[in-house]
């Protein structure tokens, strides 16, 4: 799977952030592999946003479960 990278995506990420995003994509990535491995189980799995995390400065990001069937 390769990542989406949008052409106007800011090239001046701090290393902090830089780190944190490669995190991020990391974790996605054994997400998404776990999901096919249910899948493949015999379950139906979505994912639905429970929360939304707001930092101090505006940032956000969605917080999710799993909803197995």
């Amino acid at each position: 799977m390769e990542p989406i990278t949008p052409s106007d995506e800011p090239k001046d990420y701090t290393p902090e952030q830089m780190a944190a995003l490669k995190r991020v994509a990391d974790d996605l990535h054994k997400l998404n592999g776990a999901v096919v491995n249910a899948v493949e189980a015999g379950l139906t799995v979505e994912l639905m946003r429970v929360s939304r995390y707001h930092s101090q400065d505006g940032q956000w990001g969605d917080q999710n479960v799993p909803i197995v069937s």
